[in-house]
């Protein structure tokens, strides 16, 4: 690996870089693989869904140890092949680099009450969604705004959300101007902006190759576009976290002077800490608190974090709340026969085909929220009524109501993965009609049992092509 040498001198007087330390991490070889579990994964057992525990969702894992600033993160001794192991496809967790789970302490710093209360919450740039499924953990309670400007990539954001199977996040494709609609909004917004990418150059030689002085440049103008658009969505005493995977101090402590010195800010001390390693940093004009992880002094790769309180106030507009059309009763009954009682509190709407369930708790705002934005997922897609039939979709059957008097089949390991490559499977003979596939307990997704066969009902675009 060739590091530019206008790399290495853009960071020279920077607190805690060490150029010999540096290269030699990145001429190690050594990768570092970390996953963060799901905590509203449950699994099926003797009829009932119950919590599942560490043991149960990391079947197939390595030896895993903790990372010290996130409580469901884990370190693996080894990479395994995710795509085969059946508990990554539940759901179980997600594969995330370790230094980007800091944002939960961000979090538990700036929102005490983080777990109980209905906070709104944004994640500007949120593919592929591990930040977003994280402050779906962070905020069981809140609202989740995940959104994606690049619409092939807001799919892959709505997938992974729909692997989740919390309800509180709605996903949106929309450009960070058009949150200009909804000023003064939202509790939290975090952005976690497109970057350089020199913190990834570890596992991605790519992200060298690509490096330059004057990428470093245009990524700077357009995170602060991206942060202007954004500000006046925020409310008064508001958070903002700002993130980034990029050495370079035009992309991290020069943009938090940037905005303490185009807006009214507090900088936020998050206190890490000595033993993990994180390096903070103050930016030179507004001296605002920054956070610097480097790879050789801690399990991780590079990153920057800066959080920031907004303090002016600014004029709130109402946006007319769009009208959702309801299912009728007997719609509704149909439906809910999937469901757990204490989900039929959701109501159940029309959107497009489908019929999708959502927490009255937000009802309101996802009818402002549908007025502002395009919306690419919210709630629950419960799938679409066919002569008095529900065609169940993924989301209802990797949600976390589940009726636990739904019938399924439980799978092996190898028949397991052959479903999930939506090829024919091994099976004894069982009812006709719908059932839920599921391995070690846990939620896979959808068969139809026929007089002499089963459909595989396995979406065609999550299919597992390697064998």
């Amino acid at each position: 690996m060739k590091i530019p040498e206008a790399f290495f001198h853009s960071l020279q007087g920077i607190p805690g870089f060490d150029r010999l330390a540096f290269e030699a991490i990145h001429q190690s070889g050594e990768q570092v693989t970390s996953v963060r579990f799901n905590p509203f994964r449950k699994k099926l057992h003797n009829s009932q869904w119950i919590p599942a525990d560490l043991q149960d969702k990391r079947k197939a894992l390595p030896e895993i140890n903790p990372i010290p600033w996130c409580k469901e993160g884990v370190y693996l001794s080894d990479r395994p092949v995710f795509t085969l192991d059946p508990m990554f496809h539940a759901g179980c967790y997600y594969v995330q680099e370790a230094s980007s789970m800091f944002i939960e302490q961000a979090v538990k710093t700036c929102f005490p009450d983080h777990s109980v209360t209905p906070y709104r919450v944004l994640d500007l740039c949120a593919a592929p969604g591990g930040k977003s499924t994280h402050l779906s953990a962070l905020f069981p309670q809140g609202l989740v705004v995940a959104n994606e400007v690049i619409k092939t990539r807001s799919g892959i954001l709505a997938e992974n959300t729909v692997k989740w199977g919390h309800d509180n996040i709605v996903v949106t494709n929309n450009d960070a101007s058009d949150f200009k609609k909804l000023p003064g909004y939202f509790d939290l917004i975090l952005v976690d902006a497109p970057c350089s990418g020199s913190g990834m150059f570890r596992k991605d030689p790519d992200a060298v190759a690509e490096w330059s002085l004057q990428h470093v440049e245009h990524c700077s103008r357009r995170q602060r576009r991206i942060l202007e658009d954004a500000w006046g969505s925020l409310k008064e005493n508001g958070i903002l976290i700002y993130c980034t995977c990029s050495y370079s101090k035009e992309e991290d402590e020069d943009i938090a002077d940037w905005l303490a010195g185009k807006y009214d800010v507090e900088s936020i001390a998050l206190q890490p800490a000595t033993e993990w390693g994180i390096i903070e940093t103050f930016s030179e004009q507004k001296k605002c608190r920054g956070y610097r992880f480097y790879p050789d002094k801690l399990k991780g790769e590079g990153f920057y974090i800066s959080c920031l309180r907004k303090k002016n106030t600014e004029t709130v507009h109402t946006v007319k709340p769009k009208k959702f059309s309801y299912v009728s009763v007997s719609e509704a009954k149909i439906i809910f026969r999937y469901t757990q009682q204490s989900s039929w509190q959701y109501l159940a709407i029309h959107t497009q085909d489908d019929i999708t369930l959502i927490n009255p708790r937000w009802q309101e705002d996802l009818s402002v929220l549908f007025t502002a934005l395009y919306i690419k997922k919210m709630g629950i897609r419960v799938g679409r009524l066919i002569r008095d039939e529900l065609i169940p979709s993924q989301e209802l059957a990797q949600c976390c109501i589940l009726s636990q008097e739904i019938n399924t089949l439980e799978l092996p390991l190898e028949s397991a993965l052959q479903y999930l490559r939506k090829a024919d499977f091994s099976f004894q003979k069982q009812p006709k009609g719908w059932l839920l596939v599921i391995y070690s307990g846990f939620p896979l997704g959808w068969a139809k049992s026929l007089s002499h066969r089963m459909n595989n009902y396995y979406p065609q675009g999550l299919r597992i092509l390697k064998h």
